[in-house]
């Protein structure tokens, strides 16, 4: 689409202006909206700053004491730097700011465990882990429901892959 004002440029700005409840759309390019004076495009735009704000980032109960500046002394980045650019600096910042990240990260995902998928060749004693877990989650199932044929069945699988992995 052509912008409406000079129909020479593409329209990248797509503005909707409500008046006494009559809606007017415009579609401009962006030297038309800086003509118009409707927009200003020119404001430098973080995608840090905007994550921050869906993660709640200036929340106080997330906020570093006010001790004195924290700093990890794996390489030095303070807990105010990471909010501001949106990474750690090294993996030593995991541990050193754990009591800020972790109501972070539960607010984030959901919990602090990573609950995802696993190489194939760097993970089988992970992967044994989980399956043992779950099968543990349906023995108990199956024990609730008296569904005891099922249930021996689990306990013998489990035995199995205990055995596999050392853990008995």
């Amino acid at each position: 689409m052509l912008c409406q004002e000079c129909k020479k440029q593409p329209a990248t700005v797509h503005l909707t202006k409500i008046v006494n409840n009559n809606k007017t759309e415009f579609y401009l390019c962006e030297e038309c909206a800086h003509k118009k004076g409707q927009i200003n495009i020119s404001i430098p735009f973080s995608i840090n700053d905007l994550l921050a704000g869906f993660m709640d980032m200036d929340d106080p109960s997330i906020a570093v004491q006010k001790e004195g500046v924290r700093q990890c002394k794996g390489c030095g980045m303070g807990f105010e730097q990471f909010r501001k650019i949106g990474r750690l600096g090294c993996q030593e910042c995991y541990k050193y700011f754990s009591s800020e990240l972790i109501p972070l990260l539960r607010r984030i995902h959901g919990g602090t465990k990573h609950n995802g998928k696993v190489p194939k060749r760097a993970g089988v004693e992970l992967r044994i882990a989980r399956q043992i877990q779950q099968l543990k989650s349906k023995l108990q199932k199956a024990v609730e429901v008296e569904n005891f044929e099922e249930a021996a069945r689990l306990r013998d699988r489990i035995r199995e892959l205990e055995k596999l992995t050392g853990q008995q």
